[in-house]
């Protein structure tokens, strides 16, 4: 019977918001938390996500992956974070794509999971109010979903309670999960500052979510 399950939590909304889906649909005692440290500007978000972990008191593993920074020319690792953003569905990437993220946290994950015979793992990703990120993509989901269980000979699932919400209807979920309070401990800028800078393409997406929801950001103390 599949119950274990597996949350990728980066310490943001999205990631966080999954974490208490997990635990409602799968109960307390069956999930644990998994966070990546891969050389991120924004650090704080690994501190967002020990932090929700103990809250929530779930076991968080963090694992390191400093090869991003070898291969990737990106503003979330190394270069400037542009201010602009794709919430008005622009065609070209924004600078803070970094190339495979998602396919390499999502296969580090089910390898992770596989040594603990976990089968089902939970990421935060989304197709609708996103920021044009490829990775984000229900049909790459659905693709990587069958490689890792291909190439780990057992029936992994990927579940993206996200996937097709937008981020008004994800504040919603939060509302409905009853961590309104918990979103003030995420971390979502993408410069790494307190208060969020309210600027960044990360910052801009989450105001609208909430503006759209018509509820009130615990994050932004004004």
């Amino acid at each position: 019977m599949r119950k274990k399950t597996l949350v990728i939590l980066s310490g943001g909304q999205d990631s966080t918001t999954c974490l208490f889906w997990a635990i409602e649909k799968f109960g307390k005692e069956n999930v644990e938390s998994l966070t990546f440290d891969y050389g991120q500007k924004h650090k704080i978000e690994i501190k967002s996500a020990q932090k929700i972990a103990e809250y929530a008191q779930i076991n968080n593993k963090i694992i390191s992956i400093n090869t991003f920074s070898e291969f990737a020319n990106n503003a979330l690792l190394n270069n400037e974070i542009s201010i602009e953003s794709n919430v008005n569905n622009s065609s070209a990437l924004p600078n803070t794509f970094v190339p495979g993220r998602n396919l390499i946290f999502i296969t580090y994950a089910a390898a992770y999971a596989w040594n603990k015979n976990i089968l089902d793992l939970i990421t935060g990703v989304a197709q609708i109010d996103y920021s044009g990120y490829p990775d984000c993509r229900n049909e790459t989901i659905l693709s990587l979903e069958k490689t890792i269980s291909l190439g780990m000979d057992c029936s992994f699932k990927i579940h993206t309670p996200l996937i097709n919400l937008s981020k008004k209807e994800i504040v919603e979920l939060a509302v409905s999960l009853g961590i309104l309070d918990v979103l003030g401990m995420t971390h979502t800028c993408y410069l790494g500052v307190y208060p969020p800078c309210e600027s960044c393409m990360a910052c801009k997406l989450r105001k609208k979510g909430f503006e759209e929801a018509g509820i009130k950001d615990p994050l932004v103390k004004k």
